[in-house]
């Protein structure tokens, strides 16, 4: 993806959001590891999976600065239909609720601070979409804590499976890399589901889970 070719494919797209817009400053200014907000590319992308799928309830695993989480309640097409998140940085809380209060979506949208295995069992439900972008060290783990929380019919999404290439590069090692690893080979020897993996920035896999 050269920059003439991204700038283009942004003027040929849906424009993004000004509330999107001041969030991705925002995060570049604020945050570190800016580079992990998704963006006006991808958060289009998020939005029409969402409208295409047409999901009731969906759980965002990672939020982050909460970008994506608005694309995702963007989406969202049923009157009733809400997005719970899950953030484990309580860090990050103020940062994401401010930004929230200003975003139309925001009755939408339920963040939850803390980890997600003891925050799900207080939820207890079944979810059509699940979003990971998380802790890549830690994706298989997540995989099992989505597949345990998605209805059969349902979604995943996992972002960042093909972590700048590092994927096919024998000489990296890091933690990262090998988590990354394992969540691609555990999916794709997963006879529950299908699986497509898109090279959209740093990869975004796309899982129906059969049941």
């Amino acid at each position: 993806m050269t920059e003439e070719l991204e700038k283009y494919i942004l003027q040929h797209i849906d424009a993004e959001p000004e509330h999107l817009r001041r969030l991705d400053r925002d995060t570049h200014v604020r945050l570190l590891y800016a580079r992990m907000c998704s963006g006006h590319l991808q958060g289009r992308m998020l939005k029409m999976l969402v409208r295409m799928i047409n999901p009731r309830l969906v759980l965002e695993l990672g939020t982050y600065s909460g970008y994506a989480t608005q694309c995702l309640a963007e989406g969202l097409l049923h009157d009733e239909a809400h997005v719970h998140t899950i953030e484990i940085e309580d860090e990050l809380e103020d940062f994401i609720s401010q930004h929230l209060a200003q975003s139309p979506v925001r009755d939408r949208i339920t963040l939850h601070i803390g980890d997600a295995v003891d925050i799900l069992r207080q939820l207890n439900q079944q979810f059509d979409l699940i979003y990971i972008d998380a802790n890549k060290r830690d994706y298989t783990t997540y995989y099992d804590l989505a597949m345990a929380h998605l209805r059969p019919g349902g979604y995943i999404i996992a972002d960042n499976t093909l972590w700048d290439g590092k994927v096919t590069d024998p000489a990296c090692h890091d933690a990262q890399t090998r988590g990354i690893r394992a969540f691609n080979d555990r999916v794709a020897s997963d006879p529950r589901v299908e699986r497509v993996i898109l090279p959209l920035r740093d990869g975004l896999t796309i899982i129906r889970y059969s049941g």
